[in-house]
């Protein structure tokens, strides 16, 4: 068993599909689950505790990126998570993470990003598709590794895109199905059902 980290800026939409899933029984091979805030007021926060009684921490930005991640660090420290054998789940956390922490952490830190990748990195993915006109999208559950959505990708799940979709629409049937793909990958983190080989995931 190992303990998770879910950092959030925001609603933490990802975040509550997790912890429900962990309430239920079904996200198997997970012990304990803070989440961690670089905002005071990301309503995520009140989901996971009034909800889910989880715990919850935030860090306040600080004056440098080396300060902040100093300070989750040290949370982390506290709460017994192990960086050989916890995981870190990004869940609409609004921060680019340091090279220097994505090291310390390698492979142990997992991102949901809604496109098809290497397809639409970045920011706003879903009008990206949009605009390229492709017929079909969807989102990624991925390690994170020192570059922008590049790193070894663990599943993904295939959108249709239709010609009535706006950007809304389009980014709401995403999240259906990163709910179900994001649960299902850190399962499988977990549980040790995966080996990464270079810039490749098998599953065992």
């Amino acid at each position: 068993m190992i303990n998770l980290a879910i950092l959030i800026s925001g609603r933490g939409s990802n975040m509550k599909s997790i912890l429900q899933a962990h309430k239920s029984g079904e996200l198997e091979g997970i012990n304990e689950i803070i989440v961690v805030s670089n905002k005071v007021d990301a309503p995520g926060l009140e989901v996971a505790k009034k909800e889910f009684g989880a715990n919850t921490i935030i860090i306040r930005p600080g004056e440098s990126k080396q300060e902040f991640e100093n300070n989750l660090i040290h949370e982390l420290q506290y709460n017994n998570f192990l960086k050989n054998d916890g995981l870190i789940c990004l869940a609409g956390f609004m921060r680019i993470l340091s090279p220097e922490f994505v090291n310390l952490y390698k492979n142990r830190i997992v991102n949901i990003h809604p496109s098809l990748l290497p397809s639409f990195k970045g920011l706003n993915a879903q009008k990206q598709a949009l605009l390229a006109g492709v017929k079909v999208t969807g989102c990624t559950v991925h390690l994170v590794d020192v570059g922008i959505d590049s790193g070894p990708i663990i599943l993904q799940k295939c959108v249709p895109v239709f010609d009535t979709d706006t950007e809304v629409t389009l980014s709401q049937r995403i999240l259906i199905e990163e709910h179900k793909i994001y649960v299902k990958a850190l399962k499988l983190l977990a549980t040790n059902k995966l080996v990464i080989k270079e810039n490749r995931v098998f599953q065992i």
